[in-house]
């Protein structure tokens, strides 16, 4: 039995790396978009799954 040690700094500093270098190059008016955007998606996600609800309720 062989026994892997990963090192993920390489990979988390990468990650890490690209992420604060496009939040750095991302307008602030892109952001209040992006923040309303998934406020609407999160409604519409949650009143959809309501809505198959009581339409799965109904038909059993």
């Amino acid at each position: 039995m062989q026994i892997h040690h990963h090192d993920h700094t390489t990979a988390l500093g990468t990650v890490t790396g690209t992420v604060f270098t496009v939040a750095a190059n991302i307008d602030s008016h892109d952001y209040a978009k992006t923040v309303i955007l998934a406020g609407v998606g999160a409604i519409v996600s949650f009143a959809v799954s309501m809505l198959l609800k009581w339409i799965w309720k109904k038909l059993n």
